[in-house]
């Protein structure tokens, strides 16, 4: 189709050009580094927060597991959402939903409210989370620049996650704790201005709506995090402790009854017998429960237990965002060669060892004997995340891409919640905070070494040139088509 010089480009045609242009790519990692960014600056502003608003432990594990709860509960619907709906519309909104809840953080007055305007943040976050993913998927259609675009995607989100404590602890200490939910707002409306003008509109893929699905899902994790976070305060054999496992485990068994039978499931259990699908999308959520749970205690170890400031923790935590910068570079350039699986276990092996090492942490530890295992969190992080993030898009088909990305980032976000739920409750539950450090830092490395076996196990080694991994659904249907037969054609047919 030939355009005539005078007519203005517009979003829709953008998808040629964005084969080159960075500005798709510059459009989604800024609305994804905003939604990282907030789950992550959050941890480092939880002992002003708690002297501003008189909030509990627990009080502050709502402040941080509000947001990610609703987050993780609701990807997979935003998945199925952009499909049915268009990713782009669905990303828009999602980042104003977020942008305008964000400044409803920073003037809440009181704990119920500020976990509210959290949990509103999940929303936004949710809805533009997964559709990101299919705009990159529909703007770079070639695999290596794709597989490039993840990396620098999953880098932007491991900068954000690494960098969130310092940013936090300089915005804290001179604004006050309510302006790490106001630096949103200038982001947001940047981000929206830069979706309007620069992102492709992939074509709608009906899908069901299965909202018998979508509610087990939620009330699964809601269960569990409940639970999680409960156990620290009122203890493992509490009643309300129970209730929650209680409703984890019949959720989760109705949800997978529910998708088993659905005519339109919101998640074809067909995608999991890709052994890459299904691998990945545990290691998303093993390196998430490991990283975002390590941050959380740590953040709380420096300042309440080594009684640092905001600002001081912020900088003892800078390195994971130093190296967070080259290991979201590595994994994309390693990944556009190989695939995703050596840029994985890498990272698994690389951050394992870092947390390995930070249990242990002594009271008297110095910043440069953390500094070495936070690098090194950090850099196995960032060459991790794109790269499972890759794997799980590859292996799913095109017409359920806004679903496998709401599935890994569901599955990562999860990893989150119980994460800083589970290493938050043992922290508190012991009589002194350091043994309770130092166990969940086992957990920790625990997780991402066996990412690392999972990975070995799962992820097949594919080259960006070489044929396009097929997917489960694909395989099928191809399976099912008669062989076709060709007639000669002339002197020149071959027997």
């Amino acid at each position: 189709m030939n355009v005539s010089p005078g007519t203005a480009r517009t979003a829709d045609d953008s998808r040629a050009p964005g084969r080159s242009s960075p500005w798709p790519l510059v459009a989604v990692c800024g609305g994804y580094f905003m939604v990282i960014l907030d789950a992550m600056v959050v941890n480092v502003a939880l002992p002003a927060l708690s002297r501003g608003l008189h909030a509990t432990t627990t009080g502050l594990e709502w402040v941080a597991d509000g947001y990610s709860l609703v987050f993780a509960a609701l990807l997979l619907s935003g998945g199925a959402l952009a499909d049915r709906r268009g990713a782009r519309p669905v990303f828009q909104a999602g980042i104003g939903i977020f942008t305008v809840s964000s400044l409803a953080c920073g003037l809440s007055p009181a704990l119920g409210v500020l976990v509210a305007a959290r949990c509103a943040q999940g929303l936004g976050a949710a809805m533009a989370v997964p559709a990101s993913l299919s705009l990159l998927q529909a703007a770079y259609p070639d695999q290596a620049m794709r597989r490039r675009a993840f990396g620098i995607w999953g880098g932007v989100a491991g900068i954000a996650a690494a960098a969130g404590p310092l940013a936090g602890g300089v915005l804290v200490s001179q604004l006050g704790w309510q302006s790490v939910f106001f630096l949103n707002v200038p982001i947001g409306a940047a981000g929206l201005v830069l979706a309007a003008r620069h992102l492709p509109a992939p074509p709608r893929r009906p899908h069901g709506a299965d909202p018998a699905g979508q509610l087990a899902a939620a009330l699964a994790l809601a269960g569990l995090t409940a639970a999680l976070i409960q156990a620290g305060g009122s203890g493992w054999r509490a009643p309300v402790t129970i209730a929650g496992f209680a409703c984890f485990a019949a959720a989760g068994v109705t949800f997978a009854a529910v998708e088993r039978r659905a005519a339109r499931p919101m998640l074809p259990l067909s995608l999991f017998s890709s052994p890459a699908f299904s691998a990945a999308t545990i290691v998303g959520l093993l390196i998430n429960l490991g990283f975002y749970g390590e941050l959380f205690v740590m953040s709380l170890y420096l300042q309440q237990f080594r009684g640092m400031s905001a600002l001081s923790a912020g900088a003892a935590l800078a390195p994971q965002a130093a190296m967070a910068v080259i290991g979201s570079t590595v994994s994309g350039r390693i990944m556009a060669r190989t695939g995703p699986r050596l840029p994985m276990l890498a990272g698994l092996a690389l951050g394992g060892a870092g947390l390995a090492v930070l249990a242990m942490t002594g009271p008297a530890s110095s910043r440069w004997q953390l500094a070495a295992p936070l690098m090194a969190t950090g850099l196995g992080m960032s060459i991790v995340m794109p790269a499972a993030t890759a794997a799980v898009m590859e292996a799913a088909p095109p017409e359920r891409s806004g679903l496998a990305s709401g599935t890994i980032s569901a599955a990562r976000q999860a990893g989150g919640v119980i994460g800083v739920a589970l290493l938050g409750t043992i922290a508190s539950a012991r009589a002194s905070f350091l043994p309770g450090l130092r166990a969940g830092m086992i957990i920790a490395s625990g997780s991402f070494l066996l990412g690392a076996i999972i990975t070995a196990l799962g992820i097949t080694q594919r080259h960006a040139r070489g044929t396009e991994p097929a997917d489960a659904e694909t395989t099928i249907r191809q399976r099912a088509k008669p062989p076709v037969t060709r007639a000669p054609d002339g002197p020149h047919h071959r027997c």
